[in-house]
């Protein structure tokens, strides 16, 4: 196995050729804030590749494949494709007003994925790679098929993590079958799953053990990733499971009717359909020049640390198995936090493209997200005081403000032209000599050292302003040519800021050039001060962060709940309730939960407190329960809770809803719950 190119070792003088990928969005849902810092990430690395002269392109796809998709058609009785094309063209449009220029963005569901997924299987059993083997799986008898590993849930057999995935825990890291699983559940009816047998293919990961061990160690993952992986290979490296029984909505196995290919074995595929799409439309990307074994040029994923198995070890073993290259590493970054904890839609903070874009611009969360961002896999937190403070200061109080301080003077006393040369041209000189190590932050995705040091430029820059004072220069008859010049150094500096932030902001930056009188801006083009040239009549490039925009976004996310409720805690028969009409009802969300968790509240005698999962949420809520039901006859109990009522704080904590039950109160209580099939999540219709 070849070792990957170190990308911190490459002459940055000539011209690469790069292919870079993101993890595909999966098309059954919408992008939201946490998707966002893998795609942003990754177009701020691209766009610098593209300004230094590089060659890089940048391809994606949404994921169309797996049960998710097919069990939601079937619900609501369409066609899958009809789901895939609508999420698909939604990624396709909040990607595109966040800027994310992908060369192409393209769908798993396709000619091109199928036949390199078809030609992939073929290899591997060429290769010897495949085992067909008898196996028990976990299969819901009230739905009538066999689950996928992710809708089975129960408690890890390795740490003792509660509700955990069927194939993965997401605490420790470990893999593992669904019958391994404590207590196991199905996530679609709520029933404890039985067993049966199937016919299943199987990828010999363990083939692989050696030259896997061989790329990791040639530098191909962060240091912590690679730590992670030395742990898996220690445990031992378990063969792979590509092929899943009807029904099932993917690419049927050729030789093999009623199997279909297990989403993950077809889905990394889509950056090589992605790439091979793009080639039928574009003479000059050829597919052999990035996925041939002897390539030679680069390979970039870009992933969240929750796929890390797949993409550091499934995926780079079935390339070596089928004959394509490796990667020449695999970018690794954390999750998104929001004011410090985890996306919630009570809170208001589980936040979609959509909902940003309607109240907030785009350009204020790349900056945002650059400033944090570093070379590791640590989380981030999208703190809302922290976005309005930094963006207002260091966008507009810092960098925007250079060009609105000098603009007007040039305008009023040159007419709009800049003087022939620089008064201070070290200024100038320390502002390009800044820049090597600037772009050797980009290059190793260190944006928040970058964005660092960048600010610190424009306070130099800002300080040489208030040193000589234009406005008071401007005041003195004859010192035009003075107030001309200071105002063409300021210019300029603010000119080389806009092209070292271009990755980052490229909607100002192509403001900023119009303005300027100059074109598309390279990198290069910071050792050239702009001189003796016609600038355009300045306008406000960037406007200061209004909290209540924020405020309104976050209430917009908020699951919000007119009017007042009565928790079951207090609540009592009412003869007199008003009336409400339709729209009112309309207003609020019942949906399915299950019940994680029941605890009794201490110095309360009738309140539980209960843990419930929505599917895409958790909730604790405080319910007046005590005296009917005990703590463990809840748990794992399906039950209907109001998800969008305003959170209340109560003397024993916040009550994240409300669960519905009947009947007079105290012993008298009776839970509501769904018939059997409702799984979390769902809407009560």
């Amino acid at each position: 196995m070849r070792s990957p190119r170190d990308p911190s070792a490459t002459n940055m003088t000539k011209i690469r050729s790069i292919l870079v990928t993101a993890a595909l969005p999966y098309a059954n849902g919408l992008a939201h804030m946490g998707h966002l810092v893998e795609y942003v990430q990754t177009d701020i690395w691209v766009r610098f590749q593209k300004l230094m002269g590089n060659r890089c392109i940048f391809v994606c796809a949404s994921d169309a494949h797996g049960t998710p998709i097919m069990i939601r058609a079937r619900k609501d009785d369409i066609d899958p494709e009809q789901i895939i094309s609508h999420y698909h063209q939604r990624y396709v449009e909040d990607f595109a007003a966040f800027n994310i220029r992908f060369d192409n963005f393209h769908s798993t569901h396709s000619t091109e994925n199928r036949e390199l997924v078809e030609g992939i299987y073929a290899a591997l059993r060429s290769g010897g790679h495949l085992d067909e083997r008898t196996i028990r799986q976990s299969y819901d008898e009230a739905e009538g098929m066999f689950l996928p590993d992710r809708f089975v849930r129960g408690t890890c057999p390795r740490c003792g993590a509660e509700d955990q995935y069927g194939d993965s825990c997401e605490v420790c890291g470990a893999t593992y079958s669904p019958s391994e699983l404590i207590g196991p559940i199905s996530t679609l009816s709520g029933t404890r799953p039985v067993e049966r047998e199937s016919e299943h293919l199987f990828f010999r990961l363990s083939d692989f053990d050696a030259s896997l061990r061989e790329w990791v160690a040639g530098g191909a993952l962060q240091d912590s990733v690679r730590k992670k992986l030395d742990e898996w290979f220690e445990s031992g490296l378990q063969d792979w499971d590509i092929s899943r029984d009807a029904p099932y909505f993917g690419f049927e196995i050729p030789d093999m009717p009623g199997k279909y290919f297990y989403v993950w074995l077809d889905a990394p595929v889509g950056y090589m359909a992605s790439l091979a799409h793009l080639a039928k439309e574009r003479q000059d990307v050829n597919f052999d020049e990035f996925w041939a074994a002897d390539s030679q040029a680069e390979l970039y994923h870009f992933i969240g640390k929750d796929i890390v198995y797949f993409h550091s070890l499934f995926w780079p073993a079935v390339l070596e198995a089928s004959g394509y290259r490796l990667p020449s590493a695999v970018f690794v970054h954390g999750f998104l936090t929001v004011n410090g904890e985890k996306m919630s839609k009570s809170r208001g903070t589980f936040i979609t493209a959509r909902t940003y874009l309607d109240h907030l611009d785009p350009e204020y969360l790349r900056y945002y997200y650059a400033s944090k961002l570093g070379p590791g896999v640590e989380d981030i937190d999208l703190n809302m005081e922290d976005f309005v403070q930094k963006v207002n200061s260091d966008l507009v109080g810092k960098l925007v403000n250079i060009a609105s301080r000098c603009a007007g003077f040039i305008s009023r006393l040159s007419g709009g032209r800049l003087s022939d040369e620089l008064p201070e041209p070290l200024l100038h000189e320390t502002f390009v000599a800044a820049a090597e190590e600037i772009a050797a932050a980009y290059e190793a995705r260190n944006f928040s050292r970058a964005t660092r040091q960048i600010m610190a430029l424009a306070d130099q820059a800002n300080q040489y302003i208030d040193h000589h004072k234009p406005w008071l220069m401007a005041k003195e008859a004859g010192r035009e040519r003075e107030v001309q010049a200071v105002c063409t150094q300021g210019l300029n500096a603010f000119r080389c800021l806009i092209i070292m932030l271009k990755p980052v902001l490229p909607a100002l930056a192509a403001a900023s050039e119009e303005f300027l009188g100059e074109g598309d801006l390279a990198w290069s083009d910071l050792e050239r001060p702009l001189l003796g040239s016609q600038i355009m009549q300045f306008r406000p490039l960037m406007k200061r962060i209004d909290p209540k925009a924020v405020t309104a976004m976050l209430d917009a996310s908020r699951d919000s709940l007119a009017g007042t409720g009565k928790s079951t805690e207090t609540a009592e028969p009412d003869s007199a309730s008003p009336e409400i009409g339709i729209d009112d009802f309309r207003k609020i969300d019942l949906r399915v939960a299950r019940v994680l968790q029941a605890d009794p509240v201490e110095g309360a005698d009738k309140l539980l407190r209960l843990t419930l999962d929505l599917g895409e949420d958790r909730r604790q809520v405080l319910a007046g329960i005590r005296t009917a039901y005990r703590p463990e006859d809840l748990v794992d109990r399906m039950v209907i809770v109001v998800a969008n009522l305003t959170p209340r704080k109560m003397r024993f904590g916040v009550s994240e809803g409300m669960i519905l039950a009947a009947g007079p109160g105290g012993d008298e209580v009776f839970l509501l719950s769904p018939d059997t099939g409702a799984a979390p999540g769902m809407r009560i219709t």
